[in-house]
């Protein structure tokens, strides 16, 4: 795993991850385990790759922790993962503090229960200080919902004439996203295998570059952090234009 961390160009990082987390339900099948035992086994999991952002020098981490979809899932799985979200980040603020890791949060977390609330506003604002790294959680979360939010407030400001059209463009619409402020991801990680976005950074991922592997999530470590890295380092980005262009 070293050879493959210090084969990385350290001047062609990322300079900000997303992944979406996924695989943790069959995780658990495969092993005769109920779902929310590979939700708790995928913990580990967000420990390593936020560790190993942070080595590196990534700014920027942002995972797919829990979509609006998934308040469609069973009771008692949506009641365990809320649970060990406050449990987690109870055990984690220290750590974070230890890393100068800054905790951050985006979705619809009105939805989420008042005491995974109290716990998560509690871990931003402890952590708030932090410059090492800003590890965002997408909690509640849709993509679609973002950008239909983002218009909602664009059209309250023009009734109220604080923003007119000439003013639009793509810069300042994403300044009504909940992802103002950070950059767009440069890599986009996907789990488990499966190849679609899942509603997800929807207008961020314009032109990330994606990054599928079978692994499951409960099973992804730092070696596989860095697999994803350098195969994003072996390709050219574009952003619509042809390889000439970029080249010079």
């Amino acid at each position: 795993m070293s050879a493959l961390k210090e084969s990385l160009d350290l001047h062609n990082l990322p300079q900000h991850i997303a992944v979406i987390m996924d695989g943790n339900g069959r995780w658990a099948n495969r092993k005769g385990a109920e779902r929310i035992f590979g939700h708790q086994n995928a913990v580990k999991a967000v420990r390593d790759v936020t560790e190993g952002c942070a080595e590196l020098g990534i700014p920027y981490l942002t995972l797919y922790a829990f979509s609006t979809e998934n308040w469609g899932r069973p009771k008692e799985e949506v009641m365990g993962l809320m649970q060990l979200l406050v449990s987690t980040i109870k055990s984690e603020v220290g750590t974070l503090n230890k890393n100068k890791v800054q905790l951050n949060a985006i979705g619809d977390l009105d939805l989420l229960p008042e005491a995974c609330q109290e716990e998560l506003m509690e871990a931003i604002d402890m952590t708030k200080s932090n410059k090492r790294l800003v590890l965002t959680l997408a909690l509640s979360y849709s993509g679609r919902h973002e950008i239909l939010n983002a218009a909602r407030k664009l059209v309250r400001e023009a009734r109220e004439g604080k923003v007119h059209e000439d003013d639009l463009n793509v810069e300042s619409f994403g300044n009504y996203l909940y992802t103002a402020g950070i950059p767009d991801p440069e890599l986009l990680i996907r789990t488990s295998g499966e190849m679609r976005i899942s509603n997800f950074l929807l207008w961020q991922v314009a032109y990330t570059e994606m990054y599928v592997t079978k692994t499951l999530w409960p099973d992804f470590r730092k070696k596989n952090l860095y697999m994803a890295i350098a195969n994003y380092q072996k390709r050219e980005r574009r952003f619509g234009k042809v390889s000439e262009q970029v080249k010079y």
